[in-house]
Parts: structure tokens; C-alpha cells; sequence
């Protein structure tokens, strides 16, 4: 259920151990790189952090230098970026990740096109899923009926050993289980009423070109907005502003520039003031972190799996969700080909949330912690409160101190276990020396290997 990245790669996966694999999709799909309505964060940033790039190309080689091909940009953290978190703007040294910054529409269309040329997967559009088919034991299939908009037209069955939820945070199927007699999963929500709106820009001053290619503030508990200008692959830049509940981002055009003098710096605002725009303004304010727990215990049906953000969605500031997608894919793989186990339901759903915890961790600690923040995982443990202090001296330290900023991107791009942050080097660091002095103004060129 469900044609995008989650569910895209899902099928994939699945198409090496089944017959058929059917995806269902609401939309009807596009030709090229157009965004889709039913992404409706589509037009806004999105970034693809390096655990997803590694499990892309796992799960589909030679995929990145497709990408490349077809002009994404790939940035160099922190070397290519004006970057700014925490008061303190990090220092510009040599690149230790690199995170692509293209449109999702690009890297939908490819992924796309890579897994449907399969003869075993095949698409229906258009057409919405309305239940399930089977009972509290088991999942049989799903309800179809196409998308003309009439509630009362015909539903008709399709038939399958294994139902997976990839149709995204707007999820139907806890009700659609109640409705088959099984228990809905509890759920975990983290919102801080968090909003944001972007448009695309084309400059004219060159200061986004060469050595910088973007900018980004980070947001914290103490200043509250953020935003940003991220390349996109033709060239032009697309650029973020955020704030919480009751101070939402307009998206009037004027007012949308203004909105920009609440960072904590002119840079974006200059920049602006001299950009060309080349499209509206969009907004977006569902932002909350859900995470659904299908793998506790329960009476929930064998043959049916959520992945994607129908089990676990974060607040899309911190671009996780197409890296998570492809993680819980290369789960998936790894689940159903370990030989030593059986690969029951519970199992396997273990394994997808598996994938997923590391970005839920980043994404609802940081929440947690901002102002205004509601729902039900918003408090924490004493547990939580010791890795609090701990994170915010690492936050204070890492964009001064190259071994601190080499450990902190790399657990926040997915690409090393939390343990990376306190591997020895890093914990003197944290633990034993104050933060190291970071420049006064927005560094305009990288720092040489070596300084």
C-alpha cells in the first residue's frame, strides 16, 4: 500500500521472494521528476543523509552514480555549507559525510523507474486501499476502489499472502485492523507544533556558487526559527524558513522574505533581497513525530507489516524520512534472508522498527526539548536526562571541534551507531576540554585541510 520510496523499495525487496508483488497507489504516477500530490511535502527540502545512501545503493547499484548523472548535488558537510546551530557557527572544514540535496521528485522518479522495470511488480494507480481482507489471525488482502470520488463505488478484492503499509503518516490501517477484530498498535507522539514553508530561488549575486552551496540555521530550544537554502539540480536553490505553533511561516511573498529577519543572522535575508523567485510559496505543518508499535505484544495479524512512515514518521526537519525508508528496506532484505530464523511477522516488524530507532531517538530528543513541545513521549526518563546533558555539550563542542563534528554528523546522518559520540576521542573532547573558539561571522570559504 502505498508507491513512494517506503513503498517502492519494499516491493523490490519482496519481488526476490515472491510471485507477484502489486503495488497500489493512490495517485496516478507522473512522467519525470514532477512532484506528486500525494507527497505533500514534496515541494519542501529534502536531503538524502549517508545511512540512506548506502542502503540505496545496496539495494539497487549503481544507484548514487545515477544520481550524480543527473545532477544532484552532493555537499560536503561542513566544507560546503555556511552552517550555524547552538549560537555558534561551525568552523568549514574538510567534508567527513555529504548528504544530496536534489528535489524528491527527482529521486523518487529514479527510484521508480529502477524497480518497476521487475516482471514480477506490477502498479495499479489510482486507486485507494478501504480495508483489509481477513480477520484478527491473519490479513488476507486488501479492499480496492478506484479514486472517482464517489464513496459509494464498487470495492473489489485483491487477494495476497502479505500486506505491507507504506502509504505513509496519514495511515488508515490501525482502524482498518480494529475493523478485522485485531488490537491497533499504541502509538508514541512527540509535536512541537513546528511549520515551515519554502520556495525556489534563483541567485544572482553568485555567493550561493563555487566553494558555498547552501546555507542553514539549525533550530534550538533558545532560537526557535530556522531555515536555509539547499541546490537543487538545476541549478537553483530552495530555500526553508520554520517556527513553532502561533508563529508559523507565511506564505505570502512578501511577507515570506520578511519572515527570514527571525534568524539570528542576515545572511538568507541579503541573499534574498537579490534573488529571483521562481515559485510560490508552500506551506506545511503536519510535523509530528508518530511512532506506531506494531511489535509489542497484542492480537494483530500475521501477514501484515508497516514500514516507512506508516510506522515511524519524524518531523521533516531533520530529513531522515528517504534514508529511513531505504534502511527499513535493506532490514526487510536482511530479515527475510537470514536463514537461522523464521521469518514470522513479529519478527520481521521487529526489525523494520529496528531500523527506524536511531532517527527516532535524534528526532524525538530534539523535540522533546523544544518549547511548547505536547503528546505522549514528550517526557523522559532519568535515563534521557543524563543523555540530554551529555548531547547538549556535544552540540556545544562539534562545529569547533573537527573529532566531535566527525562523530556528531555521522551519528545524525545514520551512517554510525550512537556509540560513535563516545568513543574515547570524543568523550575527552566532551567530557575534559571547553569548546573550541568557531568563527564570529558566516565563514565565507572552507578552511584547508590540515588548519
Amino acid at each position: 500500500m502505498g508507491g513512494s520510496l517506503a513503498g517502492l523499495l519494499a516491493a523490490h525487496v519482496l519481488a526476490g521472494h515472491a510471485e507477484r508483488v502489486t503495488v497500489v497507489e493512490r495517485d496516478r504516477l507522473p512522467d519525470g521528476t514532477k512532484p506528486r500530490s500525494g507527497v505533500p511535502q514534496g515541494r519542501h527540502p529534502h536531503v538524502l543523509l549517508q545511512g540512506g545512501q548506502v542502503a540505496l545503493e545496496s539495494l539497487l547499484p549503481g544507484f548514487l552514480a545515477e544520481l550524480r548523472a543527473a545532477g544532484a548535488p552532493r555537499v560536503g558537510m561542513p566544507s560546503d555549507m555556511v552552517l550555524w546551530q547552538n549560537g555558534r557557527w561551525f568552523r568549514r572544514v574538510p567534508a567527513t559525510t555529504h548528504i544530496y540535496t536534489g528535489s524528491r521528485a527527482q529521486l523518487e522518479e529514479r527510484v521508480r523507474r529502477r524497480v518497476l522495470a521487475s516482471p514480477v511488480i506490477s502498479v495499479v494507480e489510482g486507486t485507494d486501499v478501504v480495508g483489509l481482507l481477513g480477520d484478527a489471525s491473519r490479513v488476507r488482502g486488501v479492499l480496492l476502489r478506484g479514486r472517482s470520488g464517489d464513496a459509494r463505488a464498487e470495492e473489489r478484492a485483491l487477494e495476497a499472502d502479505l500486506v505491507v503499509d507504506a502509504s505513509g503518516s496519514g495511515t488508515k490501517a490501525p482502524q482498518w485492523l480494529a475493523a478485522i477484530g485485531a488490537e491497533t498498535p499504541p502509538e508514541e507522539t512527540i509535536d512541537t507544533g513546528l511549520a515551515y514553508a519554502s520556495r525556489v530561488y534563483r541567485g544572482r549575486s553568485g555567493v550561493l556558487d563555487g566553494e558555498t552551496l547552501g546555507y542553514y540555521v539549525y533550530p534550538d530550544p533558545d532560537q526557535v526559527h530556522a531555515g536555509g537554502a539547499l541546490p537543487l539540480e538545476d541549478g537553483t536553490h530552495l530555500v526553508i524558513v520554520s517556527g513553532l505553533r502561533g508563529d508559523e511561516p507565511p506564505t505570502d511573498d512578501d511577507e515570506f522574505v520578511t519572515y527570514t529577519k527571525r534568524l539570528p543572522h542576515p545572511l538568507l535575508h541579503r541573499w534574498l533581497d537579490d534573488a529571483e523567485p521562481l515559485s510560490p510559496a508552500f506551506g506545511y505543518r503536519r510535523t509530528a513525530n508518530i511512532r506506531r508499535r506494531y511489535d509489542l505484544p497484542g492480537r494483530r495479524p500475521a501477514g501484515f507489516l508497516a514500514t516507512g512512515d506508516a510506522l515511524c514518521t519524524f518531523n521533516p526537519i531533520y530529513g531522515q524520512g528517504m534514508a529511513v525508508a531505504a534502511m527499513s528496506a535493506v532490514a526487510l532484505r536482511d530479515a527475510l534472508a537470514d536463514r537461522r530464523r523464521t521469518p514470522t511477522t513479529r519478527r520481521v516488524q521487529r526489525a523494520l522498527l529496528a531500523a527506524s530507532r536511531q532517527a527516532w531517538d535524534i528526532s524525538a530528543g530534539a523535540d522533546r526539548k523544544m518549547p511548547g513541545a505536547v503528546g505522549t513521549a514528550v517526557a523522559g526518563g532519568p535515563a534521557d536526562r543524563v543523555a540530554d546533558w551529555y548531547l547538549r555539550r556535544v552540540q556545544e563542542r562539534s562545529p569547533g571541534a573537527p573529532v566531535v563534528g566527525r562523530a556528531f554528523r555521522s551519528v545524525v546522518t545514520l551512517s554510525a551507531p550512537v556509540t560513535a559520540l563516545f568513543a574515547p576521542p570524543v568523550a575527552r573532547a566532551v567530557l575534559f576540554r571547553p569548546p573550541a573558539p568557531t568563527p564570529t561571522e558566516p565563514p565565507a570559504t572552507p578552511e584547508e585541510p590540515g588548519t
